[in-house]
């Protein structure tokens, strides 16, 4: 639900406006980010942490904001596929793809044009951009009248839960950032698959995500995996992971634990246990899965079991956010 006043925090002398989604909230913040600043918006798949992509310092101050490794790339968002074109190559795959996809949950990484206005600092230095077109009204506001492309990341700590509520963003990023555009929660609530198209004879899987990579393979072919150099986001071992351990497939919680369940027969929802989906369905479970694991990282735990979830269609993206997540524990 949007907001409808907006809210203050101050921490350590700074301060982070949330504001409802509105024009006068628009305007501010198309404004702050031609400034330089950095200002965390929705998407249908998590809120990205904005800043002006063509901008060396605001996008340092990205990679200071959140804690991340500058070898990291980021993905450069944009309000069209025009937009994107002048900054990547297409070829007919990738434009196919596009066609196909955009505005939705896909990014696809591509080789810089040599005129590129996007900073190198995006693409930590490599000769490819990461971009995409995000399905949220919002977001393609924002970029519109903005007028330049935004580098987005997820707005929160590197390596952290990706925020799916603006009051996700405000917990943990409210010192650091100048502003969020509280857009209610995120549709999907899973981050886009991203497909690197950078070379004309292979197409890989990088991250699976918000669309299916059964259905990007009938248009490029086969999808091979993430081997090589660190092309995009989200796929370095430790990622996506709450503050306390997380168990996978467990079949029950043991004494301290909040229950992370999945489908009918699980035990009933209360303040430790949450059920991503009680009738089974992969798509709401994709939806809540980190605003339920926001609501069960709790001091009163000593960390967060988490159910089965079947392998196949977004299932594969949350198994892999999860997996992920484990690997901090």
């Amino acid at each position: 639900m949007v907001h409808e006043v907006a809210r203050m925090r101050e921490r350590d002398g700074v301060s982070c406006l949330m504001l409802p989604s509105d024009g006068a909230a628009l305007e501010r913040a198309s404004a702050l980010l031609r400034g330089g600043e950095l200002v965390a918006f929705p998407t249908e798949t998590v809120y990205g942490l904005g800043g002006d992509a063509g901008n060396d310092a605001a996008v340092a101050r990205i990679f200071a904001a959140k804690g991340r490794p500058a070898e990291n790339p980021l993905i450069a968002h944009f309000a069209d596929f025009e937009g994107a074109a002048r900054e990547v190559e297409f070829d007919d795959r990738a434009r196919r793809l596009a066609e196909l996809v955009w505005p939705g949950p896909l990014t696809l990484v591509l080789r810089r044009r040599p005129e590129s206005r996007i900073s190198l600092r995006v693409s930590a230095g490599f000769d490819t951009l990461a971009v995409r077109v995000p399905d949220h009204p919002l977001a393609l506001a924002l970029l519109r009248r903005t007028g330049c492309p935004l580098a987005a990341p997820s707005a929160n700590p590197s390596g952290g839960l990706s925020p799916t509520r603006a009051d996700h963003v405000m917990e943990h990023m409210a010192d650091k950032i100048d502003m969020v555009l509280d857009g209610g929660p995120c549709r999907l609530g899973i981050e886009s698959t991203v497909v690197d198209l950078s070379r004309p004879d292979q197409a890989r899987l990088l991250r699976p995500g918000g669309y299916p990579a059964e259905a990007i393979a009938t248009v490029v072919g086969t999808l091979s995996g993430a081997d090589g150099p660190i092309l995009s986001p989200g796929i370095f071992g430790v990622h996506y992971a709450p503050r306390l351990p997380l168990r996978r497939n467990a079949r029950r919680r043991q004494t301290g634990e909040a229950l992370l369940a999945f489908g009918r027969g699980a035990p009933k929802s209360g303040p430790a246990v949450r059920n991503l989906s009680s009738k089974g369905d992969l798509a709401e479970a994709a939806a809540n899965l980190f605003d339920m694991l926001h609501a069960l990282d709790q001091p009163e735990f000593i960390g967060i079991a988490v159910m089965p979830i079947p392998d196949t269609g977004i299932g594969v993206a949350i198994n892999d956010r999860l997996r992920r997540a484990e690997t901090s524990s």
